[in-house]
């Protein structure tokens, strides 16, 4: 049974990921060229291996890791050059969900809920 956190952990991670989406890529070469992720475009995955969100153009959606089931959907925007806000709907709880991110690196973004609860995305290749 999914509990609260996975949900809100699915739902943040796939919020983070489409805010990301709307940066470029880069690499050692510079913008636009094929290299290291820069922004939160692409795919993250919550710490416990649970829900896998995915941020493209502004949209974003989580799935359960395990059955495929989409577990929430929305849209994200970078609200600066590390940040983002995350908000959709819970389509387990039919509720909103909101929540703020910071990327501490290309691989890692550190989100917190509306309600206050923390947790981590990991970008994943």
């Amino acid at each position: 049974m999914m509990t609260v956190r996975n949900i809100l952990s699915a739902g943040l991670m796939t919020a983070a990921a489409a805010a990301l989406a709307a940066c470029t890529t880069g690499g050692p070469g510079g913008p636009g060229l094929p290299g290291t992720p820069r922004g939160v475009e692409g795919s993250w995955i919550d710490a416990q291996g649970t829900g896998l969100s995915t941020f493209q153009g502004g949209r974003f959606q989580t799935v359960a890791t395990d059955t495929g089931q989409k577990l929430s959907d929305g849209s994200y925007r970078m609200t600066g050059a590390t940040s983002v806000e995350i908000s959709g709907t819970s389509l387990i709880r039919q509720a909103p969900v909101a929540f703020n991110c910071l990327m501490v690196s290309t691989s890692q973004l550190n989100c917190t809920s509306s309600s206050g609860q923390n947790f981590v995305l990991t970008r994943r290749g």
